[in-house]
Protein backbone atom coordinates (compact mmCIF):
# COMPACT_ATOMS: atom_id res chain seq x y z
CA UNK A 1 0.00 0.00 0.00
CA UNK A 2 1.33 3.40 -0.98
CA UNK A 3 2.12 5.59 2.04
CA UNK A 4 -0.23 8.27 0.74
CA UNK A 5 -3.18 5.84 1.00
CA UNK A 6 -2.60 5.52 4.72
CA UNK A 7 -4.83 7.75 6.81
CA UNK A 8 -3.76 10.60 9.06
CA UNK A 9 -5.95 11.30 12.07
CA UNK A 10 -5.95 14.91 13.26
CA UNK A 11 -7.08 15.31 16.88
CA UNK A 12 -7.65 18.96 17.77
CA UNK A 13 -10.40 20.76 19.69
CA UNK A 14 -10.23 23.78 17.35
CA UNK A 15 -12.10 23.22 14.08
CA UNK A 16 -10.08 25.97 12.39
CA UNK A 17 -6.89 24.01 12.99
CA UNK A 18 -8.49 20.81 11.71
CA UNK A 19 -9.75 22.63 8.61
CA UNK A 20 -6.35 24.19 7.83
CA UNK A 21 -4.34 21.00 8.41
CA UNK A 22 -6.80 18.88 6.43
CA UNK A 23 -6.79 21.31 3.49
CA UNK A 24 -3.00 21.41 3.30
CA UNK A 25 -2.53 17.65 3.72
CA UNK A 26 -5.28 16.75 1.24
CA UNK A 27 -3.62 19.07 -1.29
CA UNK A 28 -0.52 16.92 -0.80
CA UNK A 29 -2.65 13.80 -1.49
CA UNK A 30 -2.92 12.49 2.07
CA UNK A 31 -6.17 11.02 3.37
CA UNK A 32 -7.24 12.77 6.56
CA UNK A 33 -9.75 12.06 9.28
CA UNK A 34 -10.41 14.32 12.22
CA UNK A 35 -11.69 14.26 15.76
CA UNK A 36 -12.38 17.14 18.11
CA UNK A 37 -11.38 15.19 21.23
CA UNK A 38 -9.02 12.39 22.16
CA UNK A 39 -11.92 10.10 23.08
CA UNK A 40 -13.60 10.49 19.70
CA UNK A 41 -10.19 10.00 18.07
CA UNK A 42 -9.74 6.72 19.93
CA UNK A 43 -13.15 5.58 18.66
CA UNK A 44 -12.10 6.34 15.07
CA UNK A 45 -8.86 4.38 15.50
CA UNK A 46 -10.71 1.42 17.01
CA UNK A 47 -12.93 1.26 13.92
CA UNK A 48 -10.39 2.03 11.17
CA UNK A 49 -7.28 -0.10 10.83
CA UNK A 50 -5.84 2.16 8.11
CA UNK A 51 -5.02 5.05 10.44
CA UNK A 52 -1.25 5.15 10.27
CA UNK A 53 -0.38 8.28 12.24
CA UNK A 54 -1.99 10.77 14.63
CA UNK A 55 -1.40 14.52 14.71
CA UNK A 56 -2.26 15.38 18.31
CA UNK A 57 -3.01 18.82 19.67
CA UNK A 58 -1.41 18.93 23.10
CA UNK A 59 -3.70 21.53 24.69
CA UNK A 60 -7.29 20.31 24.74
CA UNK A 61 -9.99 20.38 27.41
CA UNK A 62 -11.12 17.13 29.06
CA UNK A 63 -8.06 15.11 28.00
CA UNK A 64 -4.94 16.94 26.84
CA UNK A 65 -2.45 15.46 24.40
CA UNK A 66 -0.08 14.30 27.13
CA UNK A 67 -2.81 12.29 28.83
CA UNK A 68 -4.10 11.03 25.46
CA UNK A 69 -0.69 9.74 24.37
CA UNK A 70 -0.25 7.97 27.72
CA UNK A 71 -3.69 6.38 27.35
CA UNK A 72 -2.87 5.27 23.78
CA UNK A 73 0.26 3.51 25.07
CA UNK A 74 -1.97 1.49 27.45
CA UNK A 75 -4.35 0.27 24.72
CA UNK A 76 -2.88 -2.61 22.67
CA UNK A 77 -4.64 -1.60 19.43
CA UNK A 78 -3.40 2.00 19.71
CA UNK A 79 0.04 1.72 21.32
CA UNK A 80 2.03 1.31 18.10
CA UNK A 81 0.44 4.19 16.19
CA UNK A 82 2.95 7.05 15.98
CA UNK A 83 1.84 10.42 17.35
CA UNK A 84 3.22 13.76 16.23
CA UNK A 85 2.58 16.52 18.77
CA UNK A 86 1.14 19.64 17.16
CA UNK A 87 1.10 22.49 19.63
CA UNK A 88 1.31 26.21 20.17
CA UNK A 89 3.63 25.48 23.09
CA UNK A 90 7.04 26.47 21.78
CA UNK A 91 8.95 27.35 24.91
CA UNK A 92 12.24 25.80 25.94
CA UNK A 93 11.55 22.23 27.06
CA UNK A 94 8.13 21.84 25.39
CA UNK A 95 9.47 19.67 22.56
CA UNK A 96 11.31 17.46 25.05
CA UNK A 97 8.18 17.18 27.20
CA UNK A 98 6.12 16.03 24.20
CA UNK A 99 8.74 13.48 23.17
CA UNK A 100 9.06 12.24 26.76
CA UNK A 101 5.27 11.75 26.82
CA UNK A 102 5.60 9.34 23.89
CA UNK A 103 5.24 11.49 20.77
CA UNK A 104 7.56 10.50 17.90
CA UNK A 105 7.70 14.06 16.59
CA UNK A 106 6.88 17.66 17.43
CA UNK A 107 5.69 20.59 15.34
CA UNK A 108 4.89 23.99 16.81
CA UNK A 109 2.19 26.34 15.57
CA UNK A 110 2.21 28.15 13.23
CA UNK A 111 3.04 24.96 11.41
CA UNK A 112 5.89 24.66 8.96
CA UNK A 113 4.20 22.38 6.42
CA UNK A 114 7.46 21.06 4.94
CA UNK A 115 8.65 20.05 8.41
CA UNK A 116 5.29 18.40 9.17
CA UNK A 117 5.27 16.45 5.89
CA UNK A 118 8.86 15.29 6.51
CA UNK A 119 7.86 14.00 9.94
CA UNK A 120 4.73 12.32 8.59
CA UNK A 121 6.69 10.56 5.83
CA UNK A 122 9.34 9.46 8.30
CA UNK A 123 6.75 7.60 10.38
CA UNK A 124 4.38 6.27 7.72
Amino acid sequence: MDIKTKKILIIDDDNRNIFALTAVLKAKKYICLSASSARSGFNLIENDTNIAIVLMDMMMPDMDGYEAIAKMKDIPKLKDIPVIAVTAQAMVGDKERCLAAGAVGYVSKPINIDELVNQINKHL
